[in-house]
């Protein structure tokens, strides 16, 4: 059948009919693999987005958890310096304390040797003024006449006499 301006009817029927095999052929060796292909990687890239979405979930957990630590880690180390400085300025009091006592015990041990000195040389300045004075009375006693001595001795008879 023959249609005006040369158109075959048949011949548009059979154009179809291969148009239809072959979208067919194509869908079912193209379309499908492909389209399979494209929902595999479809859940691929999801999977891929869910891991990254609790990967990004967990980091900023551990953020909070961290900010959370580094404010407790400022106060520990507030406190630490505190108990550093109590422990410092208690060690500082008890070396203070024992460089003090030191001193003290240095110092009466200086007293003690300055007085053992001072009655040492008192003692042996008592000796030597002795022997001085002795030498001296020598010497006199040698130097003057045996007659200022006689006198001396029989003068002093006399008040034993006399009491």
């Amino acid at each position: 059948m023959k249609l005006p301006l040369n158109i075959d009817v048949q011949q548009i029927l059979l154009h179809l009919l291969n148009f239809t095999i072959l979208f067919g052929g194509l869908y079912f060796i193209l379309y499908k693999p492909v389209r399979k292909i494209m929902d595999e990687r479809e859940e691929h890239f999801k999977k891929l987005e869910e891991e990254a979405n609790g990967k990004i979930e967990e980091s900023e957990k551990n953020r909070v958890e961290y900010e959370n630590k580094l404010k407790n880690a400022d106060s520990e180390i507030n406190a630490q310096k505190e108990a550093a400085g109590k422990e410092t300025f208690a060690d500082r009091e008890r070396i203070i304390t024992a460089a003090n006592d030191e001193a003290a015990k240095i110092l009466k041990k200086a007293r003690e040797k300055a007085n053992a000195e001072h009655d040492r040389i008192i003692s042996e300045a008592q000796k030597e003024i002795a022997e001085i004075v002795n030498e001296a009375t020598e010497k006199i006693v040698l130097d003057s006449n045996l007659d200022t001595y006689d006198e001396f001795l029989n003068a002093a008879n006399k008040d034993e006499s006399n009491v």
